[in-house]
């Protein structure tokens, strides 16, 4: 048994005692998923992903614009995390920004965390998928009503799900 075996199953337990302390809504398999995916290797996501969505979500690259195949995305779904298949977005929040990346007026409610980002010497915020905790893109205030917000997401990060 390696290290992260050791991590996986002591997250496991320790969730699976937090479980009784929550709303029922919350399923103890939600808490071994978060725990699986937040001990992965970096070598374990290198082999899971690929290439530009690794890139993207474990070392918070960015995709160069009007390269992503979902950005012509216009069927009724959902788009989801490349890295855990967290539903992150509904494609009635999705709108055509001008922008090269798919943007989004609305995130799914719990499905990403944000954090401050300095990287190019500016305040932005940034925002990743709430359970691998993967970069997905920054979240502005220049999007279209009702939020007034931009979730502009790097394509490779996610895929589509039709309903």
């Amino acid at each position: 048994m390696d290290q992260t075996d050791k991590m996986t199953r002591r997250g496991l337990l320790g969730g699976l005692s937090l479980a009784a302390l929550l709303p029922s809504s919350v399923l103890a398999a939600d808490l071994y998923a978060n725990t699986v995916w937040r001990t992965m290797s970096d070598a374990e996501w290198r082999r899971r992903l690929p290439r530009d969505a690794y890139q993207i979500l474990r070392h918070e690259d960015t995709e160069r614009p009007f390269t992503s195949p979902l950005l012509n995305e216009h069927r009724s779904g959902r788009f989801v995390c490349i890295g855990c298949d967290l539903p992150l977005f509904n494609s009635t929040a999705k709108y055509d920004s001008g922008t090269g990346w798919p943007s989004f007026w609305e995130a799914i409610p719990g499905s990403i965390g944000r954090k401050p980002d300095y990287a190019l010497g500016v305040l932005r915020t940034e925002y990743h998928c709430a359970r691998c905790l993967g970069h997905h893109g920054h979240v502005f205030n220049d999007g279209p009503r009702p939020s007034g917000l931009r979730y502009c997401n790097n394509g490779w990060a996610l895929k589509f799900v039709p309903v």
